[in-house]
């Protein structure tokens, strides 16, 4: 493989990196170079922090090894290089009535990084996390490729899943897609008036996917507002194509100032009519909203942004209320703050979902902002909940035992698989996932 000396960042633009990265294009030129250095594996980095990250070391770009490998049509089986990005592989199967089993909130995340993260999309509470649904992986390790699955040896796929690329570079991975009635959504919206009403309407869903946005900067009795979509697949409609936007340079900083935001998530409030309503959407515009707009972390400005995210358990929501409202008086939040309701699906060691209710907003980099999200991940662990690898970019290490109580499994066969750290990244790092205490 050839390396080249870069300066990256993960989504979020906060944190950086310079070190060499190598694209290669097949899986045997990984496996030669493992003999000689091993390095730890990235995707398209839209991690929002550091974990995508690995400053004066070495890293291996995955995003060229990208090819369907095979499909079963029976059965949906389906295995893929880890380079593939959700965004293909909805593209070519939901024409066909198949779609992913659990996608994240961008089809530009790839297969590896999905499995590194664990990821959740707006069916947890009824598919649980990617991970769930991955049947067999294979491992790029020094000696050879290694084909891992939950019943030939479970601690290192539990290791594995969720658990940030700390056994090594994953090359490819098998799973069962899911039967669809074709490439659109049909979505109820409803807007809802108060916290007090939304969690309640989370609960009560029977809908596939189900997802909340609130308007992060209402309080007293406007708090916890926002709109409730409720989706099912649906066929026999023809999609127009559509254009893609971007945002061609950094915004600046009045762009995002609290007064910009709060009528902006006023007006966005009440594009849903007081009755609600029933819209088709393209599948992807539903799972991947954000997509249409390239490079819209740059709304943000130069200096970045970080976001947030938490889930607590069904009995500590008054406690995320008051997190809700601390962020609103705050006026900090951004317009993008995401609520959901999770089922207990995890399938590793750190995967982030627990039973109970997901929080997601981003701040704009700011010294209040960091301060806040402390305040956050202090209230988190109080509430015995835990925040998200994917998004984090402040969090302390003191708050992970806790937040994750199998992490000494986790150490114990990380440290089997990789004993040299020679995977470790700058998350892993900061947050001192591998020193075994």
């Amino acid at each position: 493989m050839r390396w080249k000396k870069v300066e990256y960042t993960g989504w979020g633009r906060v944190h950086q990196a310079n070190g060499e990265l190598a694209r290669p294009e097949r899986v045997s030129d990984i496996l030669l170079a493992t003999k000689d250095e091993a390095a730890p594996a990235l995707g398209m980095r839209r991690s929002y922090g550091d974990a995508c990250l690995n400053d004066g070391g070495k890293a291996i770009d995955m995003s060229r090894l990208d090819r369907l490998l095979s499909f079963d049509e029976d059965t949906g089986l389906v295995h893929v290089e880890a380079g593939l990005q959700f965004g293909q592989l909805l593209k070519i199967f939901a024409p066909l009535g198949w779609l992913p089993p659990v996608m994240p909130g961008t089809g530009f995340a790839t297969i590896g990084g999905g499995i590194a993260m664990d990821v959740h999309g707006k069916n947890h509470h009824g598919a649980g996390s990617f991970g769930e649904h991955v049947t067999e992986l294979t491992l790029a390790t020094p000696d050879q490729r290694k084909v891992v699955s939950p019943e030939n040896d479970a601690e290192l796929f539990k290791a594995t899943v969720g658990g940030l690329g700390q056994t090594g570079p994953i090359l490819s991975a098998k799973f069962r897609l899911l039967k669809a009635k074709g490439d659109v959504m049909v979505v109820t919206e409803r807007r809802v008036k108060t916290w007090e009403d939304f969690l309640p309407l989370l609960d009560a869903s029977e809908a596939t996917y189900t997802v909340g946005w609130i308007d992060a900067t209402a309080w007293g009795d406007k708090l916890g507002r926002g709109i409730l979509e409720e989706a099912e697949t649906g066929g026999g409609l023809v999609r127009a194509a559509k254009r893609s936007k971007s945002v061609p340079v950094n915004a600046p900083g009045f762009a995002l100032s609290p007064w910009v935001v709060r009528a902006f998530n006023a007006a966005y409030w009440r594009k849903v009519p007081s009755a609600g309503r029933t819209v088709v959407k393209p599948v992807d515009d539903f799972f991947f909203p954000l997509d249409k707009i390239h490079n819209w972390n740059r709304l943000y400005g130069k200096q970045g942004f970080h976001q947030f995210q938490c889930v607590v358990p069904v009995n500590a929501a008054d406690q995320l209320r008051d997190m809700v409202d601390k962020i609103a008086r705050s006026g900090l939040a951004s317009p993008l703050a995401v609520l959901k309701r999770m089922g207990p699906g995890r399938a590793g060691y750190l995967s982030f979902p627990m039973e109970g209710y997901t929080l997601a907003l981003d701040f704009r980099n700011t010294p209040q902002a960091e301060t806040l999200m402390r305040k956050l991940e202090d209230m988190t662990l109080a509430a015995s909940g835990r925040i998200y690898f994917a998004k984090d970019s402040v969090a302390r290490p003191k708050s992970i035992p806790a937040m994750y109580p199998d992490l000494p499994k986790w150490q114990e066969t990380v440290a089997k698989a990789d004993p040299d750290g020679t995977y470790a990244t700058d998350l892993v790092r900061r947050l001192k996932l591998r020193d075994l205490t």
